[in-house]
């Protein structure tokens, strides 16, 4: 197709010294078009902003959900030297065990709420038949062995983000990356990521395997004492060992595209006795 001068625009580029200068031809319905062009590029600008805010609000959000739950316990806690104060005053005991399982029917209610089976009380006097025998110091005091638990079960409870980025790939069936006429089961959920992010621990634990995996190429298994296990994959680097104790917030290692990947990501897996859960759930409180 021939172009025709009116079609062809100059644009000419002087140096500093104005003693040269170098033109570059372009057509002019793409002058014409700039405009559009800048605001397609201010779009995408507004849009990368907004997931940055939105993020970060998600993040602050799930980190004050889980001071929150913490902070429920932490009371609780506190409430049983107050109340062994006043164990001589009448009806004093009863009310501070109810007002306690109160609170404790709210951490069920937030843990149901992820997915998590919540936790019996009745090892610390649910029916009332054997609080009978027990005098209140030591109702009290098998409230706090419980309360203690409870805080280990919380910690070593899947919760939170492995990375604070959007999601690219759900739990659940979905078309094969490699052949998109054919469906395959995705067992975990994959996170955006750029090679050398930094990828975290979502629960204490114990590494039970790190190494290359198959097709999650490099990977790492964090075990818990609940039952629990996360998974980590497609790393480009490995930064603990087996064997290793993690606490919530540790590294494990750094997104990368190993393995049966096809592009830098972290894919993340929940299992529970062994059979992978959706890690959705485990995300927020309220789930």
């Amino acid at each position: 197709m021939k172009v025709s001068p009116k079609d062809i625009s100059t644009i000419v580029i002087l140096s500093k010294n104005k003693q040269s200068t170098r033109t570059i031809q372009v057509r002019t319905h793409h002058l014409a078009r700039l405009k559009y062009y800048a605001l397609g590029l201010l779009g995408v600008l507004t849009l990368l902003i907004g997931s940055i805010v939105l993020l970060q609000k998600r993040s602050r959000q799930q980190e004050a959900e889980k001071q929150l739950l913490l902070t429920q316990i932490i009371s609780l806690k506190g409430q049983i030297p107050i109340a062994l104060k006043k164990e001589g005053e009448k009806n004093s005991a009863q009310s501070y065990i109810q007002a306690i399982e109160g609170k404790l029917k709210n951490i069920n209610d937030y843990l149901r709420k992820r997915g998590l089976k919540g936790f019996s009380t009745k090892s610390v006097g649910g029916d009332g038949t054997a609080d009978a025998k027990l005098t209140d110091k030591e109702v009290y005091m098998a409230y706090n062995d419980y309360l203690t638990h409870l805080v280990n079960s919380v910690a070593f409870t899947p919760m939170g983000y492995p990375r604070i980025s959007s999601m690219t790939s759900s739990f659940g069936f979905r078309s094969d990356p490699f052949n998109s006429a054919h469906a395959e089961f995705h067992p975990g959920i994959d996170f955006k990521g750029e090679r050398g992010d930094v990828a975290k621990c979502t629960a204490n634990g114990r590494v039970v395997s790190a190494g290359w995996n198959g097709g999650y190429g490099n990977c790492v298994r964090v075990a818990h004492s609940n039952g629990f296990e996360t998974l980590y994959g497609h790393l480009s680097r490995i930064t603990v060992r087996v064997g290793q104790q993690l606490a919530v917030g540790d590294k494990v290692g750094e997104v990368g595209s190993t393995g049966r990947s096809t592009g830098a990501h972290l894919h993340y897996e929940v299992r529970k006795d062994g059979k992978p859960v959706n890690p959705v759930k485990f995300l927020t409180v309220n789930n």
